[in-house]
C-alpha cells in the first residue's frame, strides 16, 4: 500500500463502501456480554472537532434520543485530544463515542469490544456514498506554487510547513500521510519514506516544520494565519464556518471563504480564504459502542431509535441545507448499521 498509486487508495476506500452497501447488521449486539449490567448514566465521548460550542444542540438532541430509547441518563464527555476520546471508549469510561475511522480502528485495537453502533449514510441513504473528504489546503494567494500545468499537485510540498490534525485522525493524518508517501516514494530521494517520517520537521526531514492542530478547525486556522503552508483539514468539521466561493465542492481549485459571522476559532478571520490542492474521499466514522459496557437490550434500543424515520427527519440532527443550525450530519441522510469489517481499508493504510 505504501508505494501504490494514489488512485489505488481511493479505489480501495470506495470499493469497500460498495462491498459494504446494504449491510444491516451491526456487530455491537453480537459483541455484547449477556450479563452486562448497564451503568446509571451513559457517557458519550466527543472528539475535539465535535466538542465545539456550535454543535451543542446536535449533541443534546442525540443525547435525548438515547435517553428516551433506553431510560438512562446521558452525559457528554467533551475532549480536547483524540487520544483522550480513544482511551475513554476503549476503557469503558465512556460507553459511546463519535469517532473518525482511524480513531475507531485504534479504539477497537485497544479493546475489540469497541464496535460500530451506527454510521451516517450518504445523500443516497445508503453506505455507497457514506463519504467525507480529506483535503490538503493552502492559503489563497499561495496556490500557484502547487500547480502542475493547469492542475493542482502536491509535488512541491516537500520542505514546506505542514499542519496535520492528530495522529489519531483519519482525514487529518492517516489518509493525507498515506497520499504523501504514495506520491513521493516513487522518487529515489524519498523511496524509503514512511508515514512516521512525516511526524517531525527540520533539517533533512521531509517537511521543514510539522504542526498538529488538535482539531480540524485549528489545523485550518494554522494555514489561514501562515503558521503552516499546507494544512490537512476535512470538509465536515469546518463546513459551518465557511462558504464555497468558487470552484466545485471539495475539488482541487475550489476556493472557500470564512463567513462574516463565523464563531471561534474563526471570529477574527472573517473573509480569509483557502484553496484545495488535493482531495481524497474517506468513509464516514461511526458512533461506536463499548459492547462490554452496555447490555444487548440497551444497544438494541439505541440502534432502533437512531435508525428510525423519526431521527432521520430530525432537523437538529440531520441539518437541512438552508438551515442556520450547525451540526455534524446533513440532510438527506440517516443512520445505518455497519460492522467492524467496513473499516478494514483504514487498517490497510498502515500496511
Amino acid at each position: 500500500m505504501k508505494k501504490a498509486p494514489l488512485f489505488a487508495l481511493v479505489i480501495i476506500l470506495v470499493s469497500s463502501l460498495l462491498a459494504g452497501c446494504g449491510s444491516t447488521t451491526s456487530s455491537s449486539s453480537s459483541g455484547s456480554d449477556s450479563d452486562v449490567k448497564d451503568p446509571g448514566t451513559i457517557t458519550i465521548a466527543w472528539l475535539p472537532n465535535n466538542a465545539a460550542e456550535d454543535f451543542k444542540d446536535t449533541r443534546a438532541e442525540i443525547d435525548q434520543v438515547i435517553e428516551k430509547a433506553t431510560g438512562l441518563k446521558v452525559e457528554d464527555k467533551l475532549t480536547t485530544d483524540y487520544g483522550i476520546t480513544v482511551e475513554a471508549i476503549a476503557s469503558g469510561n465512556a460507553q459511546l463515542a463519535f469517532l473518525g475511522g482511524e480513531s475507531y480502528v485504534e479504539s477497537h485495537k485497544k479493546n475489540p469490544k469497541v464496535v460500530p453502533l451506527v454510521v451516517n449514510s450518504g445523500a443516497s441513504g445508503t453506505l455507497e456514498d457514506a463519504l467525507y473528504y480529506s483535503r490538503m489546503l493552502v492559503k489563497k494567494g499561495n496556490e500557484d506554487q502547487y500547480k502542475s500545468g493547469s492542475n493542482y499537485s502536491i509535488a512541491n510540498i516537500a520542505g514546506k510547513k505542514f499542519s496535520f490534525v492528530s495522529t489519531s485522525s483519519t482525514s487529518g493524518f492517516k489518509v493525507p500521510s498515506s497520499a504523501i508517501v504514495s506520491e513521493f516514494s516513487k522518487q529515489d530521494k524519498w523511496k524509503n519514506l514512511k508515514a512516521e517520517d512525516l511526524l517531525q520537521g527540520g533539517n533533512g526531514k521531509f517537511f521543514s516544520q510539522v504542526l498538529f492542530g488538535g482539531s480540524h478547525q485549528l489545523s485550518l486556522v494554522n494555514v489561514l494565519t501562515d503558521k503552516s503552508d499546507i494544512s490537512a483539514v476535512d470538509d465536515v468539521d469546518v463546513v459551518s464556518y465557511v462558504d464555497l466561493t468558487s470552484g466545485e465542492l471539495n475539488k482541487p481549485g475550489a476556493v472557500y471563504t470564512v463567513k462574516k459571522d463565523a464563531a471561534d476559532p474563526f471570529s477574527k478571520l472573517a473573509g480569509a480564504q483557502y484553496v484545495i490542492i488535493k482531495s481524497i474521499p474517506v468513509m464516514n466514522g461511526p458512533i461506536a459502542v463499548n459492547s462490554g459496557a452496555l447490555s444487548k437490550k440497551t444497544m438494541d434500543a439505541m440502534i432502533k431509535a437512531l435508525t428510525s424515520d423519526e431521527v432521520a427527519k430530525n432537523e437538529k440532527i440531520f441539518i437541512p441545507k438552508d438551515s442556520k443550525a450547525k451540526g455534524f450530519f446533513n440532510a438527506p441522510q440517516h443512520f445505518l448499521t455497519t460492522d467492524d469489517a467496513w473499516y478494514q481499508p483504514i487498517r490497510d493504510l498502515s500496511k
